[in-house]
């Protein structure tokens, strides 16, 4: 038994269609008018300053949402992309236009998870407030009570490195801790900051048939 279960999401608890296909196909023609129409928003307005600062873009909100598409389009985890997807995610799913899918042995583990004494928590790139809105709007209810923390790379830092993952520990509060995830780069940080692993590779996923190296390896959780 680990006292914290940390938890990836992208091809590990969902599908990552689902991200790459759905949610940023969702999110792609909505960036502009989100721009336009938040900009009164700090944190709109943070994101447009860093979007700038890490692209050069001098031009109006075309020329932003040319430089976020060819993010979305390289699946770069860039910390503004994320801030506007992840609003534009929230108001999909509070208006129902988007509803979160998991693999089928998802939601029992984390129930068991839970209901044994587990604290659960969440890394992903994609931003806190979409992770929030990603497990309150599920086709299994609301889940956001299952879980007592989640990071980003905001927050947390990139989830490659293990200055990450020692960040999270200490929010924790606990060094006693099992990180699941399907990319074995993460999971080497993770290890590297002392926490236990689990690769998960789940078939026809990207990293289905990756390196697990060191990592105990399984194909469902």
């Amino acid at each position: 038994m680990t006292e914290w279960v940390v938890l990836d999401i992208e091809g590990t608890l969902s599908a990552t269609d689902q991200v790459l296909v759905t949610l940023y196909d969702y999110a792609r023609p909505r960036l502009g008018p989100w721009i336009d129409e938040h900009g009164d928003d700090p944190a709109v307005a943070e994101a447009v300053a860093q979007i700038r600062e890490l692209s050069g873009a001098t031009g109006g909100t075309d020329e932003l949402v040319r430089v976020l598409h060819g993010w979305m389009d390289a699946d770069r985890k860039v910390t503004p992309l994320k801030t506007l997807q992840g609003l534009i995610w929230q108001r999909g799913y509070a208006e129902g236009d988007l509803v979160a899918e998991f693999f089928p042995d998802v939601v029992p583990a984390l129930r068991r998870w839970h209901a044994d004494g587990v604290k659960l928590a969440v890394f992903s790139s994609g931003s806190v407030a979409g992770q929030v809105a990603f497990f309150g709007h599920t086709t299994d209810g609301d889940l956001t009570p299952l879980f007592e923390h989640h990071f980003d790379t905001v927050n947390a830092g990139p989830k490659r490195e293990a200055g990450s993952y020692l960040k999270i520990a200490s929010v924790l509060g606990s060094d006693d801790i099992t990180f699941y995830s399907d990319v074995p780069a993460e999971l080497h940080a993770a290890a590297e900051a002392g926490w236990r692993t689990v690769g998960v590779a789940r078939p026809g996923e990207p990293y289905g048939d990756a390196d697990f190296g060191p990592h105990r390896t399984v194909t469902a959780l």
